[in-house]
């Protein structure tokens, strides 16, 4: 079982449709998954949980995105075909969660997962 965190804070303007698109996603998979949701309301406790910006997603601790490094009390943007936006899609979930399911968890270039 997949351990999903969703990390956001109240005043983004994503995170809503961010968790909409993420539990669309987990509807239509058969994966099995355990989805904690996580309200980050203080820039230290971004860093105790590893919060790069709301919204985080992150999969059995790794980041959706493959981000590591330093932590931010910010909105985020994701970087999808080019374009920055501060709402992972559907399809972007959907290919991240899927793609590192059938990896290799222990593969050097796994990005996600």
């Amino acid at each position: 079982m997949k351990k999903i965190e969703f990390q956001y804070f109240e005043g983004c303007p994503s995170y809503k449709q961010a968790l909409t698109n993420l539990k669309e996603v987990l509807a239509d998979s058969d994966l099995e998954v355990n989805l904690e949701l996580i309200n980050v309301e203080t820039p230290e406790q971004a860093e105790k949980f590893g919060f790069y910006g709301s919204p985080t997603i992150k999969v059995d601790g790794r980041d959706l995105e493959g981000r590591s490094g330093e932590f931010s009390y910010n909105c985020r943007l994701y970087d999808i075909d080019g374009e920055l936006t501060g709402i992972p899609t559907k399809e972007y979930i959907r290919e991240r969660l899927f793609n590192s399911n059938s990896q290799n968890n222990n593969s050097a270039n796994s990005e996600c997962c």
